[in-house]
């Protein structure tokens, strides 16, 4: 699917739907798509993660965008539009459900009986809601996190640290660069050429090779220079890292972002290609999972080796312990990535908000950025990240950015740009959303909510809350998602998009939904236990019962 030319601010020509806010929605639709992996299964990353069921849904879906009123509501569910219904125009006009399943049910199992007759697909966090924009998201991300390990381990500085990863695919392509946009040495082991390439193509990896001893070299060349690097190695981590390992090499920072959350489609096992792993999919189901998690606990082991060899080591939100557990591994003694660097900035709303200009125009974007940088002086993050994005990061698809903004600052920027696509300085409508990793967007005991103080990590009422809120504020689209696949019973997520058409209507929107989105977030930290998120509560002016 192409995504359409664009001009005016949605007003003009190029508007192929009943009103901007709908064009709008369609456009981001295309550009998930347009960042897919595999898009003749329209897969977007992770394995399974779809933007539409199957290929006549995207064409019901498509022709439901073009032809839907303001005052109407689409109604999606797992991919696959269920109806229209008149809802008046302070509704959203898409409502969607992916994934979700009865607790009992909720199993890889049951899941992939259904996703195989065609009843249910993952839609993963933000391609199942067309709000992905490519790997930026996740080299933001990342480079957050990696910046929050170099201030807690390295005096602020990661030049001359050795960062040992494995995973290339759509979510773990963007450790390379993230790396390297902060100044260390990335060693990321991937087990398909492809994604290997694919990242080199896109300059997001520099270079690869498939000798131990070369990119070894390598990497202690860099190490030794202090020179920033980026170096792809071939190759299966469970075999990869326990060799390194045992030539002595100790990293500095070791993760991982293979796809373990899906041992059906992602995680391959050990002395296997993908090609091999895909047959035996087929053949085997059950043999290939437990290859697997045999090849996981492999893999884990040798993390935990280095972590007790001084190591700076976490998961990064893969459910990569949980299957080593399955397999006896201690595995749990390695830190989540959420608990250890981010959920001090999540208590305070801060988090991965984005926006994406449906003009097509970079020039709105550069625009923005501008903005963000001049209106948030005291916003660290942001100070850091605008201007090494604009270095590093290249558009693909729509222009677009991330960047993390707290509660309140999120509506404040959202407004701004309203009023600037009213006065004609945007040439188009912009929309505003986030991952579902944030403050107030999802559950997940073995990720963002992991230990939470008050043992509250399983509740799932709040990213629901978080959907009802935003679907009663007026946003655009909300949607609910669970695990779907490996992830089945291990998360419940909340997605939104705002638009910024330039219109009265929006401002009011904008100011509600965005105030809910993280408004509940921090609240449901404050809640937990968390002293700092009660600051950030009674600092906002919003009323509470804590």
């Amino acid at each position: 699917m192409v995504i359409a030319d664009i001009a005016g601010r949605g007003q003009g020509r190029g508007l192929r739907c009943r009103g901007p806010r709908q064009e709008t929605l369609l456009r981001m639709l295309e550009n998930t798509l347009s960042h897919a992996e595999r898009p003749d299964d329209l897969i977007v990353y992770a394995g399974l993660a779809k933007a539409a069921r199957d290929h006549a849904a995207l064409k019901l879906m498509t022709e439901a965008l073009l032809t839907l009123e303001e005052h109407e509501t689409l109604v999606v569910q797992s991919g696959k539009p269920i109806g229209v219904f008149p809802t008046g125009t302070r509704a959203p006009l898409v409502v969607m459900a992916n994934s979700n399943l009865v607790g009992r049910w909720a199993t890889s199992e049951h899941f992939y009986a259904l996703e195989r007759r065609g009843l249910i697909a993952w839609g993963g966090y933000t391609a199942g809601d067309w709000q992905y924009i490519g790997s930026q998201g996740i080299v933001q991300g990342t480079y957050q996190t990696l910046t929050a390990v170099a201030d807690e381990h390295f005096g602020g500085d990661l030049a001359g640290r050795l960062i040992v990863t494995a995973g290339l695919g759509g979510m773990g392509g963007a450790q390379p660069l993230a790396t390297v946009m902060a100044d260390g040495v990335a060693l990321c082991v991937e087990v398909d050429p492809e994604r290997i390439q694919k990242r080199i193509d896109s300059g997001y990896l520099e270079r690869a090779t498939e000798s131990i001893d070369e990119a070894v070299a390598w990497a202690r060349e860099a190490v030794a220079a202090r020179t920033a690097a980026s170096i792809g190695l071939l190759g299966n981590a469970a075999d990869v890292l326990p060799e390194l390992r045992e030539r002595g090499l100790v990293p500095d920072v070791v993760t991982d972002q293979t796809a373990a959350h899906d041992l059906m489609y992602g995680y391959v096992p050990s002395g296997m290609t993908p090609a091999e792993a895909a047959g035996l999919r087929e053949s085997d189901p059950d043999e290939l999972t437990r290859r697997a998690r045999a090849s996981i606990a492999t893999h884990v082991e040798c993390m935990l080796a280095w972590q007790d060899a001084g190591a700076v080591v976490f998961e990064y939100g893969n459910n990569l312990r949980a299957q080593a557990a399955e397999n006896g591994v201690d595995a749990f003694r390695i830190p989540i990535f959420i608990e250890r660097y981010i959920r001090p900035l999540f208590c305070r709303g801060l988090g991965p908000f984005r926006w994406v200009a449906t003009s097509g125009e970079q020039a709105d974007i550069d625009l923005i950025d501008t903005m963000v940088v001049r209106e948030f002086p005291g916003n660290a993050l942001v100070q850091r990240w605008i201007p090494t994005a604009r270095k590093w990061v290249r558009q693909a698809g729509l222009p677009s950015r991330i960047s993390w903004l707290a509660h309140g600052e999120r509506a404040k920027l959202a407004l701004l740009v309203n009023e600037a696509v009213r006065s004609g300085e945007l040439s188009g409508p912009v929309a505003f959303t986030r991952d579902h990793l944030d403050a107030g967007g999802v559950s997940q005991p073995l990720r963002e909510t992991e230990n939470m103080p008050d043992g509250s990590d399983a509740v799932s009422d709040w990213p629901l809350l978080n959907a009802l809120l935003t679907a009663g504020s007026g946003a655009d689209l909300v949607a609910i998602h669970a695990g779907g696949g490996g992830y089945a019973g291990y998360m419940q997520s909340a997605g939104v998009t705002l638009v910024a058409d330039g219109t009265a209507a929006a401002d009011e929107r904008i100011t509600a939904a965005l105030t809910a989105d993280t408004g509940i977030g921090i609240m449901r930290y404050a809640d937990a236990g968390y002293e700092s998120a009660a600051d950030a509560v009674r600092a906002s002016g919003l009323r509470w019962f804590g």
